[in-house]
């Protein structure tokens, strides 16, 4: 049951900080910070509401899938990636908190993993599959010197 919860809700935090910072245009950190205030401050003020189990699950998992929430339109688009990348951060989450203690920046480095995951998943059905990596950073590094030098001649150097 606890752990149908987590996953619920680090999918539902995913989207709702998206929601809140492309929709209602917040900063992601606004949208991320929002969200955590408002989970933080329930199951801080209302702990009867909740089992101690949760209490204590709850806001860690909300401030690590909002994280997620505070990736650019331009990197995960759709608002299905969104959600399955926090069903993916609620996986890892639940499967490897313990690997991650004492390790500064755990819950950072799950929702990355996880955005990671759901940036791979249209890229497998490639049929280069080992080249299409190399590809996207060819053209990232590419496209970021061509900016460079657009900047450089703008102001006349």
């Amino acid at each position: 049951m606890i752990n149908a919860i987590i996953l619920i809700l680090s999918a539902s935090s995913a989207v709702l900080t998206h929601l809140l910072h492309m929709r209602f245009k917040q900063g992601p950190v606004r949208a991320s910070a929002l969200l955590a205030l408002a989970v933080g401050l329930i199951s801080h003020c209302f702990p009867i509401w909740l089992s101690p189990d949760l209490s204590k699950h709850i806001p860690l998992v909300v401030i690590g899938a909002s994280f997620i929430g505070m990736v650019s339109s331009d990197r995960l688009a759709n608002m299905l990636g969104i959600v399955i990348a926090g069903l993916l951060f609620g996986l890892i989450y639940l499967h490897t908190s313990r690997y991650f203690d004492g390790y500064g920046g755990a819950l950072g480095t799950a929702a990355c993993i996880a955005v990671l995951v759901c940036m791979a998943i249209p890229h497998l059905s490639s049929k280069r599959k080992l080249t299409v990596g190399v590809l996207q950073l060819r053209r990232m590094l590419f496209n970021r010197s061509r900016k460079i030098k657009q900047r450089g001649r703008n102001r006349g150097l």
